[in-house]
Order: C-alpha cells, then sequence, then structure tokens
C-alpha cells in the first residue's frame, strides 16, 4: 500500500507530460487535459444558449462583413496549417462568425470555431483591416487551444484535477463557471491571471500573421490598438489584467510585424 502511495506522484508527473501539447507557430508547450473533442462540443452547447438571449445585429451590411473576414481568415489558416503539416490541429473546428447587437466593446472564441463579434467594437475596427485584427486575434485563441488550456490549469487548482465527466456530474454549476472564465465569459483575480495575459500575447502573435495570411494589412493591428487605448475609463494596472497594457501590446506588436509582413507579402504576388 505504501510503495503504491509513493508511485502516485510519477503517475501523475507522466499523465500531465502525456497532456503536454504545442501551441503551433509559436512552439510553446502548454499543457491540454481536455478532449478536444469534448471542449467543441461544450463551446457549440454554450455559443447556442449565448444567442438565444443575445439577438444577432440587424445591420446586415456589418454581419456580411464579420461572417466574410471571418471565414477569410479561417480558410487561410486552415489552407496555411494544412501545406505545413499541423493539419493535426484543425479537429473538431466548425467555424462560425456571429454579429450580436451589443453596444460593448468586445468579441471572444468558443472552442471548436464559434466567434462572437459585439457591436460596440466596430467603430473601433473602423474597416475591414481593423475587423481583421479582432477576428485574427479570437481565430488565434481557438487555432492555440488557449481555453483548454486555461480550464486544465482551473480544473487543476479548483477540482484538485477531478476529471471532466465526474466534475459535470458532481459540481455543474462550478464546471460551468470555470468553463465560461476560461473563455472570457467571466471574470477572475487569481493564480491564472499570468497565463491569460500569456494567453492575449500570444493571440496578438498569432492573430497579426493570420490576418496577414488572408491578405489584411497587419499594420492596421497598431492603429486599432492605439484607438482602444484612447477609450476612457479607469484601467486596472497590468500585474490585476487578464490583458496586457496597451502600451505593451503596441510595443509587443511591432516588434512581430517583420514576421506577419512576410505572410502578407506572400498574398501579393
Amino acid at each position: 500500500m505504501r510503495k503504491n502511495l509513493r508511485l502516485f506522484p510519477a503517475y501523475f508527473i507522466v499523465f500531465l507530460l502525456s497532456a503536454c501539447a504545442t501551441v503551433p507557430l509559436t512552439g510553446r508547450k502548454q499543457m491540454n487535459l481536455l478532449p478536444g473533442a469534448t471542449m467543441a462540443e461544450m463551446g457549440f452547447a454554450n455559443y447556442g444558449e449565448f444567442l438565444k438571449t443575445n439577438p444577432v445585429s440587424k445591420n446586415q451590411q456589418a454581419l456580411n462583413e464579420v461572417k466574410e473576414v471571418g471565414t477569410r481568415i479561417s480558410s487561410s489558416v486552415e489552407k496555411f496549417m494544412t501545406e505545413n503539416g499541423m493539419e493535426k490541429y484543425l479537429k473538431h473546428y466548425d467555424w462560425e462568425f456571429n454579429l450580436v447587437a451589443d453596444k460593448t466593446p468586445n468579441a471572444w472564441c468558443m472552442p471548436g470555431g464559434k466567434v462572437v463579434i459585439y457591436e460596440g467594437i466596430l467603430p473601433l475596427t473602423q474597416n475591414v483591416n481593423g475587423l481583421a485584427v479582432v477576428m485574427g486575434h479570437e481565430i488565434a485563441h481557438a487555432i492555440a487551444r488557449h481555453g483548454n488550456e486555461r480550464m486544465s490549469q482551473q480544473l487543476l487548482t479548483q477540482l484538485g484535477g477531478m476529471a471532466l465527466s465526474v466534475a459535470i456530474q458532481e459540481k455543474p454549476e462550478q464546471t460551468q463557471q470555470i468553463f465560461l472564465a476560461a473563455f472570457g465569459l467571466g471574470s477572475q483575480i487569481g493564480v491564472l491571471l499570468p497565463y491569460s495575459r500569456l494567453h492575449e500575447k500570444e493571440a496578438d502573435r498569432l492573430g497579426l500573421n493570420f490576418m496577414a495570411m488572408a491578405g489584411y494589412n497587419p499594420n492596421e493591428a497598431i492603429a486599432f490598438w492605439e484607438r482602444m487605448s484612447k477609450l476612457g475609463g479607469a484601467k486596472p494596472p497590468e500585474w490585476l489584467s487578464t490583458h496586457p497594457m496597451d502600451e505593451t501590446r503596441i510595443a509587443e506588436m511591432k516588434k512581430n510585424l517583420p514576421e506577419a509582413f512576410k505572410h502578407y507579402q506572400a498574398t501579393k504576388k
């Protein structure tokens, strides 16, 4: 009995190592404990529930642009990844892009590729290139499986590594809150914030590349975030925020522009 207890940490380490994955393009190692198919199923369900209480925009032109830009970027990303031997990252995706009648400047993406843009962010995007900044960023979160990583972390810290199937059955409300928080539909200040800031920076870099692959000018990302930085209201210190401060974000994007422009220039040949 004691021998088995001593061996348990080793088994647990092997389990964690087996759940180790790699983020495409950046090469960062991450922990994904949850099956992609399960995450997509939960994403589709929550997306459907969200649309039941949040009406789709009646601005048909803007709605069409959201769908067109999202489809163009996701298709370009899938083409690039398939051509470069990364098609395994594309499993369980069923892309869908929607615009909701909400004046909050916000956007998010569920696992499996369900992306929602809020009308309130359109005055900041201003044009299709600006919209591509937001769409590329959200698509990047999905491709990088940030939600799986964040939910894996929270299941470990809050539920002691309980299996997702058990957590759903025994603690459905807490599991649902963990899921919503993992995908930016909740808020939390705590141990997981550094991962959130890391994910935002990674999605910024990937998003620049993704919009560029679809032929959208990545320079627009700088202009978009400069407009975002002029929004009124007090902002929390960076260490309390799930997003990088505007100055940090813009500086990082400028460093990543040369990489993105290689993809952008390839679309012009």
